[in-house]
């Protein structure tokens, strides 16, 4: 288990001084990075053999979104290695050790240049501990939107919306979709399929569902193939 210690910022709150949901995941996404770059096999030691970890899913589950000001313990356990795949968990606690947000994912090694998965190198399987993954509701990775969707207007793939494997962040994705959904909703649950790479000038198309509890966003690209597929459930 890896764990950092932060305080949830000003910066990182919305109108009702809660952590926001893409704020919390750049806390997850960021504390894996630690451990990788503490751990000597992070973002340069993967470039310097062409290859990238790339996410396929996400699962979130909030109890409660922090306010401003609240000190907060973030943590991430790779629980499977397999092939090029890598699973691994996540989980927020508040100061008192009650846990707040948990979560899973699912990431591929690929070769960059081709575009390929490769099975992760011995250092980098020795590096990880892998321990027992959390308990917690894992559900299927594919996400079906219901029903046939409301289109709205295309956008165009920015500089800020990369990261440094030049393709758009999957964080940004969740941003994207949050635009899209009624604005007083209050996920408790965020799930997302990743299925190909946006970059920069690509052309984003996004089809907006609304089934029961569940808000979902599909961006395309211009074929309607999904870039993603972003589920909030309240």
């Amino acid at each position: 288990m890896y764990t950092f210690e932060s305080r949830i910022r000003y910066s990182e709150s919305d109108e009702h001084e809660r952590l926001t949901l893409t704020a919390l995941l750049d806390y997850f996404q960021d504390c894996s990075t630690f451990q990788s770059d503490d751990l000597g096999i992070g973002i340069s030691y993967l470039k310097k053999y062409g290859i990238a970890w790339v996410l396929n899913t996400w699962q979130i589950d909030i109890m409660r979104y922090p306010k401003e000001g609240e000190r907060v313990t973030i943590g991430t356990i790779p629980y499977k290695l397999q092939g090029p795949l890598g699973y691994r968990n996540y989980f927020m606690d508040d100061e008192q050790g009650n846990r707040v947000a948990v979560a899973q994912t699912v990431w591929t090694l690929l070769n960059m240049e081709k575009g390929a998965p490769v099975n992760a190198p011995a250092e980098v399987i020795e590096a990880y501990k892998v321990e027992p993954k959390l308990e917690m509701e894992y559900l299927p990775r594919k996400i079906k939107p219901e029903g046939e969707g409301t289109k709205l207007e295309p956008l165009t793939v920015s500089k800020h919306h990369l990261d440094a494997n030049h393709h758009v962040n999957n964080g940004q994705y969740v941003r994207l979709a949050m635009e899209m959904i009624p604005e007083e909703i209050s996920p408790v649950r965020l799930r997302v399929e990743y299925k190909s790479q946006a970059r920069l000038g690509d052309e984003i198309y996004p089809v907006y569902y609304h089934s029961g509890n569940a808000y979902v966003v599909s961006l395309n690209d211009k074929e309607g193939k999904a870039y993603s597929v972003v589920e909030f459930s309240v």
